[in-house]
């Protein structure tokens, strides 16, 4: 992979069908293959007008994603983050921080001084904190896997 990364944030109408498969692909390939969860990753979420898609490509491949859903969507008096994901060949070299900082940096930009909650993997508790999230919430099953909720307020 090369080192040049371009990030790009679109809404869902402003996604180019290339982009759209790339994105559904990558969430696809890791949620439901490498995780081996079978759940309806397309909620009509991901088309919502105020729905933000953040996502970079490198050497012509997409290697990180995200999606930002306005408040009402996932949580009624928060914003939310959701579908983080990495490619696995582009795991280890720090892409998921550099992801979540430029996320957050969104989050501001088109919902300023709003709350930040995510349903996190369990696991993932100690990289969230990195980014100033705070668990809010025991473990609970989310398609029987470990989650927690996390709040991060500015």
């Amino acid at each position: 992979m090369s080192t040049e990364i371009i990030w790009e944030n679109k809404t869902f109408s402003q996604l180019n069908i290339d982009e759209l498969y790339d994105l559904l692909k990558l969430r696809i390939d890791i949620f439901v293959v490498e995780q081996s969860c079978f759940y309806p990753d397309l909620d009509d979420h991901d088309r919502h007008p105020q729905t933000q898609h953040l996502f970079c490509y490198q050497d012509g491949v997409m290697t990180a994603y995200l999606r930002i859903l306005p408040k009402g969507l996932t949580y009624q008096d928060n914003i939310s983050i959701g579908r983080v994901v990495i490619a696995s060949c582009a795991r280890g070299i720090g892409l998921g921080h550099e992801l979540m900082r430029v996320g957050l940096v969104e989050c501001l930009k088109f919902f300023p001084n709003d709350t930040v909650k995510i349903s996190a993997q369990e696991h993932l508790e100690k990289y969230y904190n990195q980014h100033g999230f705070e668990r809010v919430s025991e473990m609970y099953l989310e398609d029987d896997i470990p989650h927690i909720s996390m709040l991060k307020t500015y």
